[in-house]
């Protein structure tokens, strides 16, 4: 692939950022009623079209759109003074967003169809337990996805390539969503947190900073002539 066409990929890819953080956002506004306190609610609530359509476009498609972005900043660094940080905060954060494509995945096929169940009059199927392993892997991935994304914000404030507040702006929405929106919701109702859509529309903001600063500074290179040709 040629410097042209390397470019637009990555242009496009920072442009996957600001994206991915607004569907997301969209995707957390409406929390989801206690599972445990009032199983009827939740069972209405998680078997909606609207839920469906919410983790569907928000929970999977905006996680792979973030892959994308994540993939696409590392790119855009990897040539700056900071390089070596950001390639390695680009595979902590992607490793970690992959991961959490699993909770995504269940919350979007599974889950449904656990609550039209109860609502059939299957009781026991709110009994079912996940393996242990699928919350390892949940917690695993909130942890890079977290890690990672401050890290790539550090490595943007560092960079003197893309706006320096931009990273700031990164790192700060990254600690919003996981911890006091992801992991907080957890501990406390189970449900996603209004800081939870905060940190995604901080992340939004800063990643549109980003893509439309480094939409500049990623260079479109002229096609380099065959071997041979004049």
């Amino acid at each position: 692939m040629n410097a042209k066409n390397i470019s637009r990929w990555i242009r496009a890819g920072l442009w996957a950022l600001p994206v991915s953080a607004l569907v997301t956002a969209w995707s957390t506004l409406e929390p989801q009623p206690d599972q445990e306190r009032d199983p009827d609610a939740w069972a209405r609530f998680v078997s909606s079209d609207s839920y469906h359509l919410s983790h569907l476009w928000g929970s999977t498609a905006g996680t792979v759109l973030a892959i994308f972005g994540l993939f696409a900043l590392g790119c855009c660094l990897a040539n700056s003074r900071v390089g070596g940080l950001a390639l390695a905060a680009m595979v902590t954060a992607a490793a970690g967003t992959a991961l959490l494509l699993v909770p995504a995945v269940i919350s979007t096929f599974a889950t449904p169809a656990i609550g039209k169940a109860y609502l059939a009059g299957n009781q026991d199927v709110m009994d079912l337990e996940f393996p242990g392993s699928m919350t390892a892997a949940f917690l695993l991935g909130l942890l890079l996805a977290f890690l990672g994304n401050v890290l790539l914000g550090i490595a943007v404030w560092r960079s003197h390539q893309l706006p320096r507040w931009s990273g700031v702006l990164w790192a700060a929405g990254a600690v919003l969503f996981y911890v006091l929106g992801v992991v907080l919701g957890q501990a406390t109702t189970g449900s996603s947190l209004p800081t939870q859509t905060a940190g995604a529309l901080l992340m939004a903001a800063a990643g549109g900073w980003i893509a439309w600063s480094g939409s500049r500074q990623v260079p479109v290179e002229p096609d380099l002539p065959a071997a041979g040709t004049a």
